[in-house]
């Protein structure tokens, strides 16, 4: 291939990720992070009192905690100043939930996705399909036969009012609580959007569910959260895609993912992100797998100014395993630290751990890992 046409593929990749909208919110928090937008935030959402609670506790930690500064290598965070990030943006969209149908969206909303291969994908007959532009699921949609099966695939906002008792008892509880470091509890104070995803016993999901998460606006943060239920003997592979137009200031990703596989259940999670050169990507993903089950991560980190994500599994019942693959890509200008963490703290666990990384042009990669086995 010729240095003409290489240049062209850049140049159309760049493209297909880079353009940007002019920005249309329904509701806009201020800057920075206060009591007032967690409110607003909660308010807006029309959420219960105990997610309030919730969100104000998280608060709480997060203002108790400094920034980490003390791991060698680390992606330096000093230039990220959360004061200026803006952590809401409702696009404006007519229905809260997201719309029905893919006709249903606002033409510039609609523009973005299927300049990025969504509604594609699920023309290529996944089980569910999801969209977030900014905070907000825009659209989501579960094929009929995996509804009849019991199966959920909703936004997190949809499942705190609909399945509210299964939130209640795993969110940001057993798996990733808001004391879990700093920006965990920043997630918890204001996290908008993301999927819930719920998987009766013995059912296997045999095409994969995908999630893409977008960022438009200059200067915001986004904060989806993940919630995987995974009951004994089910199987669900879930796809999650990223990406950022670049401006001139900071944009801030700070995700949670939380995933239970029960007894002899299977989970992948896959994310492919490529979120522009002005994002910080600042994740926490964790799995606690019961005996029998395995739960499998494959990370490829492609996008940022700088990522620290390191997904854990907690291999917590007799015969649970886990396997985490990841790969990273850092050109100039960019810095990805990631890794993996393993608990082994039930007998007969297994775990394979494959991290590969490429650096170019002055850019760092940097791999971070655990695997900590337990007395006995």
């Amino acid at each position: 291939m010729s240095s003409d046409q290489h240049h062209l593929r850049d140049t159309d990749t760049e493209e297909r990720f880079e353009f940007k909208k002019e920005q249309r919110a329904a509701v806009k928090s201020g800057k920075g992070l206060t009591e007032e937008v967690v409110r607003l935030i909660s308010e807006d959402k029309d959420e219960p009192e105990w997610m309030l609670q919730r969100r104000l506790r998280a608060l709480e930690h997060y203002q108790n905690m400094p920034l980490p500064t003390d791991w060698p290598g680390q992606p330096d965070l000093t230039e990220l100043d959360i004061e200026e990030i803006i952590p809401y943006i409702r696009p404006d969209v007519d229905k809260r939930e997201g719309a029905d149908s893919w006709d249903d969206l606002p033409d510039d909303i609609k523009d973005t996705f299927e300049k990025l291969g969504i509604p594609e994908a699920e023309r290529k007959a996944l089980s569910g399909v999801g969209a977030q532009y900014e905070s907000e699921v825009v659209y989501q949609n579960m094929q009929e036969q995996w509804e009849e099966k019991g199966v959920v695939f909703c936004n997190m906002d949809e499942a705190v009012q609909e399945h509210e008792n299964l939130v209640k008892e795993y969110f940001m509880t057993k798996c990733v609580p808001p004391s879990d470091n700093k920006f965990a509890a920043l997630h918890g104070a204001v996290w908008s959007g993301g999927s819930f995803v719920y998987v009766p016993e013995d059912v296997t999901v045999q095409m994969p569910v995908q999630a893409y998460f977008r960022m438009n606006s200059e200067g915001m943060g986004q904060f989806e959260h993940t919630l995987i239920i995974a009951e004994e003997g089910s199987e669900v592979h879930y796809i999650e895609g990223c990406s950022a137009p670049k401006y001139g200031s900071h944009n801030l990703h700070s995700g949670g993912v939380e995933v239970f596989v029960d007894e002899d259940a299977h989970v992948q999670y896959s994310t492919v992100q490529n979120w522009s050169k002005n994002t910080f990507n600042l994740n926490t993903k964790r799995a606690i797998v019961e005996a029998g089950g395995r739960m499998e991560w494959v990370s490829g980190s492609m996008g940022s100014k700088a990522t620290m994500l390191y997904p854990c599994s907690i291999l917590k019942g007799r015969g649970a395993s886990a396997n985490q693959i990841s790969i990273a890509f850092a050109g100039e200008g960019q810095n990805i630290d990631t890794g993996a963490k393993v608990y082994h703290n039930a007998p007969r666990t297994n775990s394979t751990i494959e991290s590969k990384s490429i650096s170019k042009d002055g850019g760092r990669t940097n791999y971070r890992g655990l695997v900590h086995i337990s007395d006995g």
